[in-house]
C-alpha cells in the first residue's frame, strides 16, 4: 500500500454568491504557479468559467495578486501566500515577478476562459475533421441561427 498522497488534477469549489470563489480560485491559480520551477506553468492551467464579465475579473484578479505580492505591498496578501505555498517572502515576491512579466509578455497562452470559447477553441483545432470550413462563424444570435435553420430545413 502507498502512503504518497496523490494530488488531484481537478479541484470543485461550490458556494454561494459573494462567498469568496474567485477569491479562492485566484489563490489555487496563482499557488499552483508560484510552486512550480516551470517559468510558463501558466501555459498548463486551464481555468473555466462561466461569463466573460468572471473571466476578467479573475485574469485581472491574477495579474493585480501577482504585481502585489512581486512588490510585497500587501502583508496579509504576501503572509496568505506564504502560509499556502510555503514559500519564503523573497522567493515568493520574486517567483510572482518572473509570473507576472510572463503572463503580460504571453498573454494569448493565460488560460482564463468561458465554457463556450473553450469549446470553440477545440472545434477549431479539428475543423478539418470535423469537415468544417477553416473560416467558419459561431452564431450567437438565436434569431438568426432559428431563420437560417429554418430556410436549410424548407429546402
Amino acid at each position: 500500500m502507498c502512503d504518497t498522497p496523490v494530488e488531484k488534477p481537478f479541484k470543485i469549489y461550490q458556494s454561494s454568491a459573494g462567498s469568496g470563489k474567485t477569491y479562492t480560485l485566484v489563490k489555487e491559480y496563482i499557488s499552483i504557479v508560484l510552486k512550480s520551477d516551470n517559468p510558463n506553468k501558466f501555459k498548463q492551467i486551464l481555468a473555466i468559467t462561466f461569463t466573460n464579465k468572471a473571466a476578467t475579473e479573475m485574469k485581472e484578479r491574477v495579474l493585480e495578486a501577482l504585481l502585489a505580492l512581486s512588490k510585497a505591498e500587501d502583508t496579509d496578501l504576501m503572509k496568505d501566500y506564504v502560509a499556502s505555498t510555503g514559500i519564503n517572502t523573497p522567493e515568493l515576491k520574486s517567483k510572482s515577478h518572473k509570473a507576472y512579466n510572463n503572463i503580460i509578455h504571453q498573454y494569448g497562452d493565460f488560460n482564463i476562459l468561458t465554457i463556450d470559447k473553450f469549446v470553440h477553441r477545440i472545434i477549431r483545432s479539428f475543423a478539418r475533421e470535423l469537415d468544417l470550413s477553416l473560416s467558419f462563424e459561431i452564431e450567437t444570435d438565436i434569431d438568426t441561427f432559428l431563420q437560417r435553420s429554418i430556410g436549410v430545413l424548407a429546402k
